[in-house]
Order: structure tokens, then sequence, then C-alpha cells
């Protein structure tokens, strides 16, 4: 949008694209700097939870351009004996200046972090000793400041007008560099973080290199006529805008997908506490019970399978989202042959995904075939193994068990748990598979 804009701008002769207005010239600056202070105080909360560097240099930039379009015209409005076009034209384009370089560095800071509280104020600091001193020079040379650009450009122009002082060109075009450089870094972080605000910085900062471009081509960013750098300048803090409801509306979808979560844990510590320690509690006394075994026997496997479906129940309420599905397959499976006093191997490709739902669909196949490898097949070795395959994503459970007559347990009353696996990976959507002979072991395959 900016290169097209700027190409049409110059290799348009005819177009008429510019028009005196400062009455929305002031309108536009207090909504850009407005937005800028949003944006500024959004990336300070950031920092305050991640301590990062990038989100302190980021924050700083933009309150420095929320400062150059609000705060400094008010002041230097104060002082009316001020040489017109030196002063008022020289600080906010110091101040703009180092904004951009500050939000170039945040760009190519990239994860780091600010650990120590020295240093946080160092680099909080320094830019704006840097800029105090700028100023006080500024205004120490007084009436000797060259005059930096004419403030009444025409109102079109045929063709570009390169005019003022060389070191405001010269500024104008470093700036210009520095919002691309942003624009690029923040949108190389964008795509491998999944960052929604860098995502719509990286664009923003693009808007603003050209915005830069075109002030440089067309210098209206002192004056009250609008031009397309003021437009392409006003986009940039219209991206900058969305950038931040996306932010303020994701902080809250956390906030709320935090309480599920704690409430979640809430609910798995009382499992854990109550029901789980009177299951183990029943399971334990019925070893007492001698004059019936068969009734002990009947008790111990009740209490077991109770057991299994609340140790169950507290990992899915106690996992976080963001584990491995490796890792909570083998905490899931390491649970059952700890009990049974099985070894269990692992073969496990952690670049392997599911999302939740499949996840849970998972751990339960897992535990069940764990489960009965070592309660039914008395098996003395489980493997699970979790990989790519060319067909998909694929998971199995094999163990060197006693195995079974596969065709009389489907046709019999003890297959509810191999029906209950098929149905749930059916429902991922995905395949069942199992393969066992009587002394030869069982495996049980599961792809999606």
């Amino acid at each position: 949008m900016g290169l097209a804009t700027t190409a049409l701008i110059v290799g348009t002769p005819y177009l008429v694209f510019g028009f005196y207005n400062p009455s929305l010239h002031l309108v536009l600056d207090s909504v850009d700097g407005c937005v800028a202070l949003l944006a500024a105080y959004l990336l300070y909360g950031r920092y305050r939870r991640t301590r990062g560097l990038r989100e302190l240099l980021l924050a700083e930039g933009l309150f420095l351009l929320a400062v150059a379009g609000l705060g400094l015209p008010l002041l230097l409005g104060l002082f009316q004996s001020l040489r017109p076009e030196t002063l008022e034209v020289w600080l906010p384009l110091t101040v703009r200046f180092v904004g951009a370089v500050l939000i170039a560095v945040a760009a190519l800071a990239g994860p780091a972090r600010v650990r120590r509280p020295e240093r946080q104020r160092w680099i909080a600091l320094t830019p704006w000793a840097l800029l105090a001193l700028a100023a006080v020079v500024l205004w120490l040379q007084g009436d000797s400041l060259p005059v930096a650009v004419d403030a009444t450009p025409p109102a079109s122009a045929q063709r570009p007008v390169i005019t003022g002082h060389p070191v405001l060109l010269a500024a104008q075009g470093f700036t210009a560099l520095s919002f691309m450089v942003a624009s690029v870094g923040f949108t190389a972080q964008a795509a491998r973080r999944r960052d929604e605000l860098l995502l719509w910085i990286g664009p923003a900062c693009g808007l603003a290199a050209f915005a830069r471009i075109n002030y440089l081509l067309f210098p209206s960013i002192y004056t009250g006529w609008l031009y397309t750098g003021d437009l392409l300048r006003t986009g940039f803090y219209l991206v900058l805008l969305v950038g931040a409801a996306r932010e303020i509306s994701a902080y809250w979808s956390s906030q709320a997908r935090a309480a599920v979560l704690e409430d979640r844990r809430r609910l798995a510590r009382e499992l854990h506490d109550g029901v789980v320690q009177e299951i183990s509690f029943i399971r334990a006394e019925a070893h007492d019970v001698l004059a019936r075994p068969e009734i002990s026997e009947r008790i111990i496997s009740a209490c077991d399978r109770a057991l299994d479906e609340a140790r169950a129940a507290i990992e899915a309420l106690g996992r976080t989202p963001d584990e491995p599905l490796g890792y909570v397959l083998h905490r899931a499976a390491g649970e059952i042959t700890d009990r049974f006093r099985g070894h269990l191997e692992v073969d496990l490709d952690d670049t392997v995904t599911a999302d939740n739902d499949q996840r849970h669909a998972l751990v339960r196949i897992t535990r069940e075939a764990v489960s009965n490898a070592l309660r039914h097949g008395c098996a003395d070795r489980v493997l699970i193994r979790l990989e790519r395959d060319p067909t998909g994503r694929r998971l199995v459970v094999e163990d060197d068990g006693g195995g079974f007559d596969l065709e009389a347990v489907s046709t019999g009353n003890n297959g509810y748990g191999l029906t209950s696996m098929r149905e749930r990976a059916q429902a991922l959507p995905g395949k069942f598979s199992i393969a066992s002979t009587p002394g030869h072991g069982t495996t049980v395959g599961v792809s999606w």
C-alpha cells in the first residue's frame, strides 16, 4: 500500500493530492498521539509481565512519538518569541528520530530479558537524557538555528518538492530506514512466535516508513497542508490501533482461560485428596477379606478401575494445554506401569501434536491399553511409540504379555475396553487396529 501510493503520486504529475486544512491536520496529530500512548501503555504492561527488552524499547519509542505529536507542539506554542520553523521543527524531529531508532532496535532485540533493575533504569533513562541534552543544545542555539523547512508548500505539485535543510532530509531518510527495519524485524518475529500484536506492528511500521519517504518528497508534517505522508502516517496508527485492540482482547481471553484452568486444578486437588484417598483405603482393606477370595478379587478390580478413572480425571483437569503430547502420554502410562510394577519403554516424537479433545482420547486409549497389558496380559514390558508416518500421525502400544484370542474376546462380554478404545479412535477421527496372538503379546495402534 505504501509503495503503491508513493508510486502513484510520484508517477502521476497531474494528480492533485494536497490541500490546506490546519484543523484536520491538528485532529490527525492528536488522534495519532493518543493511539501511540495506548499502544505504549499496553507494551509497558507486557514488559511488566515478561521483562522483555523488546517490549521496553518499543514502549519507549511509541511514547516518544506520542510526545512529539501531542506534548511538544503545546509546549513550544507557549513561546511566541521563537523564530518560525526553527526550534518548533528541530525538537520534534529529534524526538521522532530517537523514537524511530528505539523501535528499530526493539525489532532487532529479539526475546532478550531485562533481569537487573539497574539495567532497566539505564535503558529507560538513557534516551530521555540524550533528548534533554539535545533540547538544551537546541534551545541555547536560539536565533542561530537554521530554518528547517518552508512551511508553505503549494497545494498541489507536479513533481516531488525535496526541500529543507540537509540535516532534516537526512533525518527523514534515516527515520524511514529505521521503520523499514522494524517492519521486517517484527513481521519475522510474529511469524516465529505467532504474536498477535507484533503481527500488526510489522505492517504498521511499513506504512510509517513510506510516510517518512513521502515527507522527504513532500514536506508537509510541519505545516497545515495535508499530503499523502499524513494519510500513510495515520494508516500506521490505525493499524497500530487494531493491534492494540487485538492485544486487549487476547489479554482478557487469557484471563478467562487462566480462571478456568485454576478451577480445573482446584477440582483435581479435591478429587485427589478426597475420592482417590477413600478408594485407595477400600482397596487396601479388601485384601483382608479372606473368607471369600472371589469377593475380594472383585472389590480390588472395581477399586482399580475406579482409581484409573479418578486419576484420569485428575490428569485431565490438571493438564496444561501447552504440554507436549508425548510428555502427557508418557506420564499417563507411567502411572499405570508404576502401580503394576511393569517396565515402560517410550519412543516419542515431540513434533506430533493434537488438539485438546484428541489428547484426552489418546490418553484414555493409552491408559486402557497399558492397563490391559499389565493386568490381563501379565506383560513385563510395554512400549509406547508416537510417530509420524506417510498417512499422518500414529500411536502404538506394544507389550510382551500372554496375548489373547481376539475373536473370542470381541464376541464375548469382556470386550468393552476394546470397544471403548475403538470408538474413541474413530471419534478423533482416526483408525483403530489391534493385533494379538495367545503367547505372543498384543499391539494396539491408532492413526489420525
